[in-house]
């Protein structure tokens, strides 16, 4: 299953995604994102899930399996290019602040700014079309909350 997924977003030119796939994308850059600093935990995995459940509108049980979905895919993926790309043609520019915003609330879920998320993020936003401004912007809404 992953490896054809994987297959379709390595494509010179890939399709853009159906909405369960961009999902899978976006959970799987949320994973991504949350093991950066070497620490991936309970807190994060929660938030991942409360995320992906409002985000798509999913049960509970349905956000923690597409999140353990997205564990595996990430772990199996290349690189992070992949997921931005597929997030930035499947989401319409508005709803990729957001997707910015959720990244934001997983690097701060533990109360620190750890350098290698900082480092992710900064690569991140440009590759879905979002200004460090914006990205700066999404932190600060998220760190008010």
């Amino acid at each position: 299953m992953f490896a054809d997924f994987l297959r379709r977003l390595t494509q010179p030119e890939p399709a853009q995604l159906p909405d369960q796939d961009a999902r899978l994308a976006l959970t799987a850059l949320l994973v991504r994102v949350a093991r950066s600093d070497e620490t991936y935990d309970d807190d994060e995995r929660t938030l991942i899930d409360k995320i992906a459940a409002s985000r798509f509108g999913l049960s509970p049980f349905e956000a923690s399996a597409l999140r353990r979905e997205a564990e595996q895919l990430e772990s199996e993926a290349p690189d992070t290019v992949r997921f931005t790309r597929a997030i930035k043609d499947a989401v319409p520019f508005e709803a990729r602040l957001g997707v910015i915003e959720a990244l934001w609330q997983v690097v701060l879920a533990d109360g620190t700014r750890d350098e290698a998320e900082d480092a992710l993020l900064r690569m991140v936003a440009p590759m879905l079309g979002i200004s460090d401004v914006d990205s700066a912007m999404a932190r600060q809404r998220v760190t008010r909350e």
